[in-house]
């Protein structure tokens, strides 16, 4: 569930479409490839995406999507050389990247001990997931992907619940609150519940967000320096990549530390 991008056509790069902005240098349409696309699908700018404009790239994960579809879904075979799996292959990209962020999720999950007690139904779930995956193109682009989240949703609920019950004191709760640029430079969020709360920009220095659920938070721009995010649950790469930290950030040993902090 970790990108490796040599074994993917530079799916996320023609696939998806972006839009002009403080993220993107240009507009593109989804199943366009980017101009920065080379034709061994590597990115020709990829050392100096920030200094170039693409932001939005750097901080973009596919949980390993890209390749599962590239070498497992289609075989190896490419969209320029195979041209008509191209339209099939970009349909099926965009699902198969939730898929697998639930697979993180949930994998992330059975190595809790504290969900011990949710572990079956955990299981349950990751591999039914894991056999959509392995499935055709058109059985992928027909999945009912909203209803599998929100039923993984609740069991990941309930794995939050279970690890953040062990947490001392009074634990906040703040799931899908507006905290954009909120001042919570030292506050004690052990054991909160963030999902899915807007964090944009939020001054988070030296706060302490230990056992925190973080899924599906939106930190982008938000001020970790000096934070601990050690055991903080259901953290991606991409939530790290988007937010702004530096040396003295504690992130998961599972994560790693972007070049840009």
């Amino acid at each position: 569930m970790r990108a490796d991008c040599g074994n993917c056509f530079g799916l996320c790069c023609v696939a998806l479409p972006f839009a002009k902005s403080s993220d993107f240098a240009a507009n593109k349409p989804a199943g366009r490839p980017c101009r920065n696309l080379q034709d061994d699908f590597r990115c020709g700018i990829h050392a100096t995406l920030r200094d170039k404009g693409y932001a939005g790239c750097t901080v973009f994960d596919c949980f390993g999507a890209g390749q599962q579809v590239s070498q497992g879904t289609f075989g190896g075979e490419d969209w320029r050389t195979s041209r008509g799996t191209a339209r099939a292959m970009f349909d099926v990209f965009p699902v198969m990247r939730q898929l697998h962020e639930l697979l993180w999720y949930l994998t992330e999950a059975l190595d809790l001990e504290r969900a011990r007690p949710a572990h079956q139904e955990v299981r349950r779930a990751l591999d039914g997931i894991e056999e959509l995956t392995r499935a055709d193109a058109a059985t992928l682009t027909a999945a009912d992907v909203p209803t599998l989240r929100g039923e993984v949703s609740e069991t990941l609920l309930k794995v939050s619940e279970l690890v953040r019950a062990a947490v001392p004191g009074r634990r906040k709760n703040h799931r899908g609150a507006d905290l954009m640029g909120a001042r919570l430079k030292g506050a004690d969020l052990r054991g909160a519940n963030l999902r899915g709360a807007y964090l944009i920009a939020a001054d988070l220095t030296g706060a302490d967000l230990r056992e925190a659920d973080l899924i599906g938070a939106d930190l982008r721009d938000a001020r970790l320096q000096g934070a601990d995010l050690t055991g903080s649950i259901f953290l991606t790469q991409a939530q790290v990549n988007a937010a702004r930290g530096d040396g003295s950030t504690k992130i998961p040993a599972s994560l790693s530390r972007p070049a840009h902090w």
